[in-house]
């Protein structure tokens, strides 16, 4: 079953992604898409939106003779990845509770 998943939550987990060091799109896309059920055509326009709220950075670098196009978080995208990250775990834990209680009083 899957779960709908709001554009806060994609946010951040994008930018817990790049949390980790700078990434450029097509392994930034691998790596949330190893976790996460999502198209790479979803995932561009959340870097787009990343970027122009100033929770991204965007560089080119070349490689092989093609400049490849790096993301990097910005501090003002840390900032917002650790309220985001807050907010999920209030979000999960009340969630674990409903559900842990639902099954212990069934």
């Amino acid at each position: 079953m899957a779960f709908a998943m709001g554009t806060p939550l994609l946010d951040a987990c994008v930018l817990a992604v790049l949390s980790g060091g700078d990434a450029y799109g097509y392994s930034l896309t691998q790596r949330v898409k190893e976790r996460l059920d999502i198209s790479e055509s979803t995932l561009y326009p959340v870097l787009r939106r990343l970027e122009r709220d100033g929770y991204l950075r965007v560089y080119d670098r070349p490689f092989q003779g093609r400049n490849r196009r790096y993301y990097a978080i910005t501090p003002v995208g840390r900032t917002y990845l650790d309220v985001r990250r807050g907010e999920w775990i209030g979000f999960r834990d009340g969630v674990d509770a409903l559900l842990k209680e639902e099954s212990e009083h069934g």
